[in-house]
């Protein structure tokens, strides 16, 4: 789906679905408050407020690289969110034989950061990422559905959305009501300096990181003067066609498709239509290049790489030492 445009604003609609909201929302507060089992690691569960979009993904990898910078093994932790194949069972995916199809887009871009393991069950996942040598889990996925107990919460906030119109589903975009999110949080993390993140910072009464994304250097560099066609099926398109213009790119034409959009022949058509109308490159995100597969290089698509950069990371680094120290603890408690 495509986030609706109501979403933005408290307007006839969000009012409407407001009861189903209100429903959706006292459901996901009492999921969130239930018990819930601990891993065999150290767990580290990212959170976004919304139904997609919040940054969740950049996070993870961030994390995951840092983590693997101070001596530690972290393997990530995924569901494979719409995989059309594969049973129950955890297992790593793999870039040399593994598509979207199989484990989902989102652990095709974890994989190239660390181990990757898919699997509905978080509790086996960490079971076999333990056995393969991992010494920290990370879920990017697991925050409302509370399989599995953290040991720290990070919320990651898109500060140029923030909470939307501050309604759960149907009749907003909040996963939960936001307040009961923000209590199940142990740090914020704030990307951009948009007026509704901060002001979801100034409430939250919690430790906050601010960070913001980065385009890759050597890439933002050959977009800079280039005539593109750009195209996105992802929750925020807007966020990324922003990012191509800041990096200098001349953007003929945007087209927005569903989040997680499995790209037809048609699709494929009608955007090599566009570029040659329009005399332009065709690029696009990470995420969706790799649900292409093979019909990147058919296309002759560009993609512009993002990192999640930390403006300040002191309370970051203080949080993911007190990690290892209170799983160090809790190893030598007889």
């Amino acid at each position: 789906m495509r986030a609706p445009a109501f979403w933005r604003e408290d307007g006839a609609a969000a009012r409407l679905l407001s009861p189903l909201g209100a429903l959706f929302g006292d459901i996901a507060r009492k999921r969130l408050a239930r018990d819930a089992p601990r891993a065999s690691l150290p767990t580290i569960v990212i959170g976004g407020p919304t139904a997609g979009g919040d940054g969740k993904t950049p996070l993870a990898l961030a994390l995951a690289r840092r983590l693997e910078a101070a001596g530690e093994r972290p393997a990530l932790l995924t569901r494979g969110y719409r995989r059309r194949r594969g049973g129950t069972s955890s297992f790593v995916a793999d870039l040399t034989r593994h598509g979207a199809d199989d484990v989902g887009d989102e652990a095709l871009l974890l994989a190239r950061a660390a181990p990757t393991i898919v699997g509905a069950d978080r509790l086996a996942s960490a079971d076999l990422a333990r056995r393969l040598g991992a010494t920290v889990v990370i879920l990017d996925d697991g925050f409302h559905s509370r399989r599995i107990a953290p040991d720290l919460t990070l919320i990651v906030i898109d500060s140029d959305y923030g909470a939307g119109n501050g309604r759960c589903l149907p009749a907003g975009p909040l996963r939960a009501p936001l307040d009961a999110q923000l209590a199940a949080a142990d740090i914020l993390v704030v990307i951009g300096d948009g007026a509704p993140g901060r002001d979801i910072a100034a409430r939250a009464n919690k430790p906050i990181i601010a960070a913001h994304l980065a385009p890759d250097a050597n890439a933002a560099e050959a977009m800079r003067g280039a005539r593109v066609v750009a195209f996105a099926g992802i929750a925020r398109p807007e966020k990324f066609f922003s990012l191509l213009e800041a990096s200098g790119a001349d953007v003929a034409a945007r087209v927005s498709f569903a989040d997680h959009r499995r790209f037809t022949q048609r699709d494929c058509a009608s955007l090599s239509k566009l570029r040659q109308e329009q005399g332009a490159r065709l690029v696009t995100t990470e995420k969706d290049a790799a649900r292409m597969g093979g019909q990147l290089a058919t296309l002759d698509v560009d993609t512009l790489p993002v990192t999640l950069v930390f403006d300040d990371a002191a309370v970051l680094d203080r949080a993911l030492r007190g990690l290892r120290r209170a799983d160090e603890a809790r190893l030598c408690d007889p």
